[in-house]
């Protein structure tokens, strides 16, 4: 099989309520530590980012709570399927992590997974959660969008 590139990586898995429930200030792209089945059931598909979510521990960032499926073809045995997985950035990306996760009270949180160049990759999102009055204004505004693209529609 051959390496993916560019414009060209494969998506595994996307948080889709990332956007509606954080307003996401920056994208970064991480490495993640996998052990071999691991990487065979993501090749699958076999992963949920639904309830994971990012945390930097002891001078490493961490992804936590990232659910992969059990490759059936695995040897037997007891492996956790929502373990921490280490994440690989630059250790001056981390330290600024670090201090913008601290100070400000941003959240970093995954938003898909993927394979660039035939490696697994994480994109985090670094962000502030939204609060419900600006869910709703974020409503009005796509249905208000979508009225106005429906009308330009109509009179064409």
């Amino acid at each position: 099989m051959g390496r993916d590139s560019g414009p060209g990586d494969r998506p595994v898995a996307t948080n889709r309520r990332a956007r509606f429930d954080y307003e996401i200030l920056e994208d970064l792209q991480a490495g993640i530590v996998l052990t071999g089945p691991e990487v065979k059931s993501l090749r699958a598909g076999q992963c949920s980012l639904s309830e994971a979510y990012a945390r930097v521990r002891d001078g490493e960032v961490w992804l936590e709570n990232m659910h992969i499926a059990r490759y059936e073809q695995a040897k037997p045995g007891e492996i956790d399927e929502r373990r921490p997985r280490k994440l690989l950035l630059h250790r001056r990306e981390i330290e600024r992590l670090i201090g913008k996760t601290a100070e400000k009270g941003l959240t970093l949180i995954p938003m898909r997974v993927y394979f660039s160049h035939g490696i697994a990759k994480c994109q985090l999102g670094l962000g502030k959660g939204k609060k419900r009055h600006e869910k709703r204004q974020a409503i009005a505004e796509r249905e208000s969008k979508r009225e106005i693209e429906r009308e330009i529609g109509r009179r064409r």
